[in-house]
Order: structure tokens, then sequence, then C-alpha cells
């Protein structure tokens, strides 16, 4: 299934048109590789995609379980590999769950979550995943 049509708008941006919503997102390298880093670049799509991931399948298995996650937050860090390539070298995600009050029961479903999530199943496997969950 067709998801995107992705335009090159020159100087290292893309424009990303999501074919369904009509929603769009742009690109920029980061400054860090010849970049003006005045958008996310796409590996930091790939990290934060990793974060939007879980919080999705959090949000559903509490919603299948009948209580909420609304407000939690995340950020979202990527350490990139200078050698012998380029490339993502880990993915840290801070999970706050603290203003959720959730009981015993409930933090063990969002625990399972990281394990299950489809982005983080199609990771490479030398990308290193460290995923942080704070309840209190």
């Amino acid at each position: 299934m067709k998801i995107s049509k992705t335009v090159y708008k020159g100087q290292l941006r893309t424009l990303n048109t999501h074919l369904r919503s009509g929603m769009q997102l742009v690109t920029d390298a980061p400054i860090d590789n010849k970049g003006k880093g005045e958008a996310f670049s796409p590996t930091d799509m790939v990290a934060t995609a990793l974060c939007a991931c879980i919080f999705t399948i959090a949000g559903q298995v509490a919603q299948e379980h009948g209580f909420s996650i609304d407000g939690a937050t995340a950020t979202t860090t990527k350490i990139m590999a200078q050698a012998p390539q380029r490339r993502i070298a880990e993915i840290v995600v801070d999970f706050d769950f603290s203003m959720c009050n959730l009981n015993e029961k409930q933090r063990k479903f969002i625990e399972k979550v990281p394990a299950i999530c489809p982005v983080s199943l199609s990771l490479h496997p030398d990308i290193k995943q460290t995923i942080n969950l704070k309840f209190e």
C-alpha cells in the first residue's frame, strides 16, 4: 500500500505528504551532516517513530484494559555513530507516566509494550534501544 509521496526540494530538504490524510512534514539534513537542521532529519524521524509507536501501542493497551495514559510525555535522544559508516547507534526514550497514577497491574501492561512495538521489532539489532519508563 502506498503511504506517502516525497518531493526533493533542494538544499537537502524533502517535503513528504501522507497520501490518505494530506498531512505534510518536512525533513532537513542535520547541522552535523551538511544540513540546516531546521526540521526533523530522516534519522530523527526513525528515533521519534520508535517513541510514537510505543506510545500508540501503550494507548491501545490502556484502552483495552480500561485505563488512560493521557498526558504522559516522552523525550527521545538519538546517538549517531560515525564509523565505519554514519548510522544510528542508539535511541534512548525516556517515558514519564507519573501523571497517569497507574496501579501496579497497569504498569505491568505498559512495561511489556516496548518489546511488542512494530518499530522496535523492525530496527536493526545493532541499534541499541534504551527505553526508560517512569511511573512515579
